[in-house]
């Protein structure tokens, strides 16, 4: 079952807690991976923020009128990383960072995308499962919570999850909250 636009219209950081354990499903390649990895992040006021990157560009107002559920893809280290627009607080958008994912069905085209055969190393990033899902800029306004949508985000299994935290991996100024969320034993968070 596809997860409705209302659960992304909250703070990032409960998004991106509670998105663990579902399921990122690209429709038109028979895709699918577990949620297992993710990075909350807020507007102006984050100095990690793509948001702060770009508060002067046009990406800034497309990011803070786009509607919740909505995916904004931009490229960092010649890597595409998928972001879900979030609720916004004090009327700036918030995003969460998917990243990475436990391959569940579609492996072997992950790896033809991947040039891998390392299942391991297939989706263990957010660059590494951008590519094993053949996600580019062309994606950014999708909208996950749209069943029309070639990319949603559906219930996983009810599977008990344990989640740990941290302070967001690569980040040089950060805030004192810890925006990092991953599944705790999962094979496939990133290093």
């Amino acid at each position: 079952m596809i997860i409705k636009k209302s659960f992304y219209d909250r703070d990032a950081r409960i998004v991106a807690s509670e998105i663990l354990g579902k399921t990122l499903i690209r429709k038109s390649m028979k895709l699918y991976g577990r949620i297992v990895e993710t990075e909350a992040y807020y507007g102006i006021h984050d100095p990690a923020s793509r948001f702060q990157a770009e508060r002067k560009t046009e990406t800034n107002k497309w990011w803070k009128n786009a509607e919740p559920g909505t995916l904004f893809v931009y490229m960092v280290h010649a890597n595409w990383l998928m972001n879900i627009v979030a609720g916004k607080i004090k009327n700036e958008p918030t995003g969460v960072l998917i990243r990475s994912l436990e391959p569940l069905k579609g492996i072997k085209i992950m790896m033809k995308f991947r040039k891998t055969s390392d299942i391991k190393n297939l989706t263990s990033g957010p660059g590494k499962l951008t590519q094993a899902f053949g996600i580019t800029k062309r994606c950014t306004g999708m909208n996950v919570s749209d069943k029309k949508s070639d990319i949603i985000i559906a219930k996983g299994k009810n599977k008990k999850i344990e989640i740990e935290l941290s302070h967001r991996i690569g980040v040089r100024k950060d805030l004192k909250k810890k925006m990092r969320f991953y599944i705790k034993g999962n094979d496939f968070v990133s290093r």
